[in-house]
């Protein structure tokens, strides 16, 4: 999962995910409406591994350790991460950021290549459009991508200046989405 994806997630969220194994099981448990048989089916283990992973004994291999939090994942606070997004599609949030962003612009201008702090204001649209890719299952460089479109349009392009500019997001240091 990349630095996108968390920091949708990480909007999304008011309280936070479980992280032990036990409270996890526990969570997936309610949603298979107590069944351990249908858990363990859902997780592709024996239901004597679920019951044991229920009572804090072993902890799960790397693959079902992944299907369980991928599970977690999609079903934790559903209408909370429905209202957000709906929020944020119609009214746009507010992306924190430092990068290293990479230019191509005309010869001498002062657009060299660095890791810039922002803040900015960005529109519904681009929620939109960064939705519609983490549904479609895009990569990281994919969301780079719309993201650098994005900013090279409502940052760095804002206002008429540096016409012809064109973005390339390098490295993200560190990012937030304030929905």
């Amino acid at each position: 999962m990349g630095e996108i994806d968390e920091g949708l997630e990480r909007a999304e969220r008011t309280r936070p995910i479980p992280q032990s194994t036990v409270a996890r099981m526990r969570f997936l448990l309610k949603g298979a409406k107590g069944s351990t048989k249908q858990l363990a089916a859902d997780l592709g283990v024996s239901q004597r591994i679920v019951q044991r992973w229920l009572k804090g004994q072993g902890t799960p291999k790397p693959a079902a350790a992944k299907a369980i939090e991928t599970k977690v994942r999609a079903a934790w606070q559903p209408r909370v991460r429905a209202r957000v997004r709906r929020d944020a599609e119609k009214n746009g949030f507010t992306l924190h950021m430092q990068a290293s962003f990479g230019y191509s612009a005309a010869a001498g201008s002062t657009d060299d290549p660095r890791r810039r702090p922002i803040m900015q204001k960005m529109p519904g649209e681009v929620a939109q459009c960064l939705y519609a890719a983490r549904d479609a299952g895009a990569s990281q460089a994919e969301q780079e991508k719309i993201l650098a479109e994005a900013l090279g349009e409502h940052y760095f392009r804002q206002g008429g200046r540096a016409r012809g500019l064109d973005v390339e997001l390098n490295d993200i240091a560190w990012m937030d989405l304030e929905l």
